[in-house]
């Protein structure tokens, strides 16, 4: 018997919330279980290497170098400003070399691009920086398109 009657001892839960909360834990194990699956690539998609496109050098050359002379044609003609003209060679030459090579060229700094075996690309794209976005006065595009040519024309 108890010496004071006032006083209740503390009241136990039942065994259902204690059923409720393991279901609670539960279910979040499993939404974050199917999110993760749900937001994961398959494991096949990593182990398969995309097979290297095989590109025809000579029709590549050709077509780079035809573009080339379309944007010194149209900076001639006034229809292209010099800058944007400069800017435009530098960006066939990094698209020449990301589909011959496969090296996204076109998303490199220079100093990448240095960091790659690739030093005729970064030499060019380096001697194209000054005229594409340099303070000073804007060099001849036709300076820019003919170094753009050599390298496309010595690539091998």
């Amino acid at each position: 018997m108890q010496a004071d009657p006032g006083f209740y001892g503390p009241l136990q839960y039942g065994p259902a919330w204690m059923w409720a909360g393991v279901a609670l834990l539960a279910l979040v194990a499993a939404w974050y279980g199917v999110v993760l699956a749900a937001t994961r690539r398959p494991r096949e998609a990593d182990a398969v290497q995309r097979p290297a496109r095989l590109t025809d050098l000579a029709v590549l050359k050709a077509a780079y170098l035809q573009r080339i002379d379309d944007v010194e044609r149209d900076a001639a003609a006034g229809t292209r400003s010099a800058r944007g003209s400069h800017q435009e060679i530098s960006l066939l030459l990094r698209k020449f070399v990301r589909d011959a090579t496969g090296v996204d060229a076109p998303r490199m700094t220079q100093a990448d691009l240095a960091g790659h075996p690739l030093p005729s690309a970064a030499a060019a794209v380096g001697a194209l920086y000054p005229a594409a976005f340099g303070p000073d006065p804007v060099p001849p595009v036709a300076s820019s398109a003919a170094a753009a040519r050599k390298v496309v024309q010595a690539w091998n």
